[in-house]
This record gives structure tokens, C-alpha cells and sequence, in this order.
């Protein structure tokens, strides 16, 4: 029979969608004050796999996936989406769209997870209204996508920057004498 123990601690990964560089500068320093340093920040990445947000938050989007040093309970991610969409409420343009698409998830060693309010066939219910959205999992030493996965993520680009946040998370975790594998 197995035990309850609790979780591995994860790697906090946030992806911050917006036009405006003043806005993403403000959205990281909000996002530092509450989830501490920021050890990782992607390169700018255009954000035209879709133009999903386009009417919402305009034209030449661009995206920064963002990592954060300290490692978090997997069973924050509720709270923390909880958070970032108050955060976007925070910037909203004058007729209630936003201007700013904040994305939170986490490493974790076997998958990477986005959280969602929006409940679907994979993904599970949380709490507090968010779901869990397993987005990739980790085979044969790279990040995989699934049949649903966005295709951004999906891309190798995305998969590269999230197999070394992943290295580096590995590394730490070793350091921490967490000898948990996939």
C-alpha cells in the first residue's frame, strides 16, 4: 500500500504575453514582489502561433518566459493563477479588455503544467475555480507535447527553453538531496 508524502517542490514558469515593453517591465517587477527573483527570462519571443488574442490585447504581441529562483508547493498553482488574473484585471483598458495575458505553471521533473479556468477532458479541477493542465510531459530526455497541447508550446523553441529550466531545476533538486526521479 502506498503513503500519502508530500510533493517534490517545482520550478514556478511564467509566460507573460503583451505589446507593450512598459507593461511587461511592470508585470515582472509585480511578479517579483510577490514569487521573488526571477532567475530566468527568455528571450523576446513573437507571439504569432494564433491570433486568439489579438482582438483583445492587439496587434505584434510578443511573449517572455519567465522562471523563478525559489521552488514552490505544486498545490500553489491554484493561488498563484488566482493572482495573475487579478494582476491582468490590474492593467485592463478602459473598455474591460486586457492588456496583458499572464500564463502561470510549473516544472516538475516527469511534466510541465499550466493552470487553466478552463475545465476540460485533461484537465483536472484544482480548487478555487482553476484546473490543472498537463501540457507536456517528460520522455526520453526532451519535454513532449500531447495531442492537446498549444502549439506554441508544442514548438521546438518553447521546448528548448523549458528542457533547460527543467536541467537547471534538476541540478538544484540534486543539491537539495530530493533524489525523486521520473
Amino acid at each position: 500500500m502506498s503513503k500519502p508524502k508530500s510533493p517534490q517542490p517545482v520550478k514556478l514558469v511564467i509566460s507573460v504575453i503583451t505589446g507593450d515593453k512598459g507593461l511587461f517591465d511592470t508585470t515582472c517587477e509585480k511578479l517579483v514582489e510577490r514569487f521573488g527573483e526571477i532567475d530566468y527570462t527568455s528571450e523576446t519571443l513573437p507571439f504569432d502561433f494564433t491570433d486568439y488574442y489579438e482582438k483583445e490585447l492587439g496587434k505584434d504581441l510578443f511573449r517572455h518566459i519567465l522562471s523563478f529562483k525559489d521552488l514552490i508547493s505544486p498545490d500553489r498553482l491554484s493561488q498563484i493563477k488566482r493572482y495573475t488574473n487579478d494582476l491582468e484585471d490590474q492593467f485592463l483598458k478602459e473598455r474591460g479588455n486586457r492588456r496583458v495575458n499572464i500564463d502561470p505553471g510549473y516544472i516538475a521533473l516527469c511534466h510541465f503544467v499550466l493552470a487553466s479556468c478552463k475545465g476540460f477532458a485533461h484537465r483536472p479541477y484544482l480548487v478555487d475555480g482553476v484546473y490543472a493542465d498537463l501540457t507536456l510531459v517528460f520522455r526520453k530526455k526532451t519535454f513532449q507535447a500531447l495531442e492537446w497541447t498549444f502549439p506554441d508550446y508544442a514548438s521546438k523553441k518553447l521546448i528548448d527553453i523549458l528542457n533547460g529550466l527543467r536541467s537547471d531545476y534538476y541540478k538544484l533538486l540534486k543539491e537539495m538531496g530530493e533524489t525523486e526521479k521520473c
